[in-house]
């Protein structure tokens, strides 16, 4: 069994094609996790959907996919999309829980967005307590008195509930 040690030596990079299994796998456990708040069932297969996943390796230049590691060992990773718009979106991200609520994710988003600097969002689900807590974490951390929050609908999705989106600069410039 390996453990969290007290000074993790995180690594955030772009994912490359050879992560891509790994990737895979970590996407099941988020999609796993995500399922307690949307009630997604998995395919046939046991596998999840995964446009996002699919789009976030196509090799589009408005995608980049991130694996976030502790030493040898992969601990999470993030999805950027809209590259080439004014506004970049957070489009997945995940952290094994093993080491949540540790900061590993803080660190891991604040190295995502700084490659990548300018206006965000990021999308959530206020059903998911933890989420709502560490987003509006990353607003005041990262764009402190300035991060916005607003619910929109979810396209193509009537009976779901409306998602959270919180919009902030990274980094911000006075």
């Amino acid at each position: 069994m390996t453990e969290l040690t007290e000074d993790p030596d995180l690594t955030v990079r772009p994912a490359t094609p050879a992560d891509r299994p790994t990737v895979e796998r970590l996407w099941l456990l988020f999609r796993h996790d995500l399922s307690e708040f949307g009630g997604q069932l998995p395919n046939p297969d046991g596998t999840f959907r995964s446009e996002r996943l699919e789009a976030a390796f196509s090799g589009s230049g408005d995608w980049a996919p991130y694996l976030f590691s502790l030493g040898a060992h992969p601990v999470g990773f993030a999805f950027v999309r809209a590259l080439t718009q004014p506004t970049r979106v957070l489009n997945s991200f995940f952290v094994v829980r093993g080491v949540r609520r540790g900061g590993i994710g803080m660190r891991a988003v604040r190295e995502v967005v700084a490659r990548h600097p300018g206006a965000w969002t990021v999308a959530f689900q206020d059903g998911n307590p933890g989420a709502v807590r560490f987003w509006r974490r990353v607003g005041d951390a990262l764009d402190p008195g300035e991060w916005e929050e607003e619910r929109r609908p979810v396209p193509n999705r009537p009976g779901l509930a409306p998602d959270v989106w919180i919009s902030f600069r990274y980094p911000r410039t006075r």
